[in-house]
């Protein structure tokens, strides 16, 4: 069966698509700096704010970098009970910061591609 070797569109319907950046520990570090959150030491282990125990989601805004010495020393607690202080508050990363942490930096003629700033 032979088919047209045009096809003309009236309207294209576009799927709503958005890449996030993934959640794992390589993008957590990336996010804070390799720095945990807690003592401003080199970051070695993943925090839940929230502890997974009581509630707390496996999400962006709910880790942290941590060093293994806060990690142990927070344990099943939050930061309050704990006496202890974030640095920043856990968020979502920005839409293309899945593209830093994959290739570890942006080349700098992939930027005005990408609007990401300098």
């Amino acid at each position: 069966m032979r088919g047209p070797l045009v096809i003309r569109l009236n309207y294209v319907v576009r799927a709503p698509f958005r890449r996030r950046t993934a959640l794992s520990r390589r993008a957590v570090f990336a996010r804070d700096g390799y720095k945990c959150q807690y003592c401003g030491k080199p970051a070695d282990s993943i925090d839940h704010v929230m502890p997974r125990s009581r509630g707390g989601e496996h999400t962006w805004e709910n880790v942290a970098a941590a060093c293994r010495r806060c990690n142990l020393h927070k344990r099943d607690r939050t930061p309050n009970e704990a006496g202890m202080i974030l640095a920043k508050t856990p968020h979502t990363p920005r839409d293309m910061a899945w593209i830093t942490t994959a290739v570890g930096r942006v080349p700098e003629a992939w930027k005005q591609y990408l609007l990401i700033a300098s």
